[in-house]
């Protein structure tokens, strides 16, 4: 099947997005760890189709990539960045009434190692409903903390109209419409942010920032420091860290791509442990398994705390999801998932 660019060009994807060669040996030999220039993707032409074909290998063979110019401006990710570390240098007494309630999915909540003899997670974080804006729940909300919301809010509709680009450009590796992937989930996406801090700690043998995992959304943004590396990915059967690029993003494709989204589980302790399961729209399902949900984890640094912000983008509750049909031959490529409710 021969996608064609809107604004020009053109690309053979296969008959059903599965084969045809997408890029030459000699660029995936090169490729070590998958950069989107997204600049090029709204430019349209050659330069879109290359880029367009990066983007192809880069979630069927790594799930993972960062993006570079991607149009939100160093000021808005710095402002976010210094309103998470100053939520985490609050008081613990402070932090603490925002606390994660008891079958609640916001809020404040921190997991530290327990046991000298146990590997746990290192990391405290605050989890918060942001899009539609009538989901709020402000009382998770640290709204007392001078310049907070207005970061968050910023931020969260940069992040927002990233997604929905990002979505077109998956949409068309589908072969469908740039608007196709938006229209089967009914319109506009929700969207959660979780906001994480990881501490020095001076036993890392004994600890992890974030234990491995795979994430249950379409996809995932996520913002890290500059100066600090602590993401790893696993490709290849091996670990491989992805050093941040200055004022970039990473995306990860969730397991709900390979179906339509990512089921994910992340634990947390305050004071009894909590496990809180995120079910968000996926690539890895609406491609039919095609772009893989990769393993990833976080390993934390001796010297230098760290901060990272993952975006979550997920449908409405009542938003049927499946493989979209242009991913699915009966013959080579069944479909692999049945159509749920994001609810389920």
């Amino acid at each position: 099947m021969e996608v064609r660019v809107e604004n020009g060009g053109s690309y053979e994807v296969g008959k059903s997005g599965w084969d045809g060669t997408i890029i030459s040996d000699d660029l995936a030999d090169s490729l070590e760890f998958p950069v989107i220039d997204f600049s090029f993707l709204a430019k349209g032409g050659e330069d879109e189709v290359q880029k367009l074909q990066k983007l192809h290998l880069a979630c069927k063979d790594w799930g993972f990539f960062q993006v570079i110019n991607h149009g939100v401006k160093e000021e808005i990710l710095e402002k976010i960045k210094a309103a998470v570390a100053a939520f985490f240098e609050l008081p613990f007494q402070e932090k603490k009434k925002y606390a994660m309630a008891e079958n609640e999915t916001e809020g404040y909540g921190q997991n530290f190692v327990v046991s000298e003899h146990q590997k746990h997670d290192w990391s405290g974080m605050i989890y918060l409903l942001t899009l539609h804006s009538q989901n709020r729940n402000f009382k998770f909300w640290p709204l007392s903390l001078p310049g907070f919301k207005e970061a968050l809010e910023e931020y969260s509709r940069e992040m927002q109209k990233l997604a929905e680009e990002l979505q077109a450009n998956f949409s068309v590796l589908m072969g469908l419409k740039r608007d196709g992937l938006k229209r089967l989930q009914g319109g506009g996406l929700k969207q959660g942010i979780r906001m994480n801090y990881y501490p020095i700690c001076s036993r890392p043998d004994l600890v992890l920032e974030c234990s491995p995992h795979s994430d249950g959304t379409s996809f995932t943004l996520l913002l890290q420091d500059d100066d600090v590396t602590g993401l790893q990915i696993k490709h290849n059967e091996a670990w491989v860290p992805v050093k941040p690029i200055p004022n970039s993003l990473v995306v990860n494709i969730g397991d709900a791509t390979e179906v339509i989204y990512i089921y994910v589980t992340y634990e947390f302790d305050f004071k009894l442990r909590t496990y809180v399961d995120f079910l968000f729209f996926g690539v890895q399902m609406q491609s039919n398994g095609m772009y893989k949900s990769i393993e990833h984890r976080a390993i934390i640094n001796e010297k230098k705390p760290r901060i990272s912000i993952a975006t979550f983008m997920f449908p409405d509750d009542e938003q049927e999801i499946g493989p979209v049909e242009t991913m699915i031959d009966d013959q080579n490529h069944p479909k692999l998932y049945r159509n749920i409710k994001y609810v389920d």
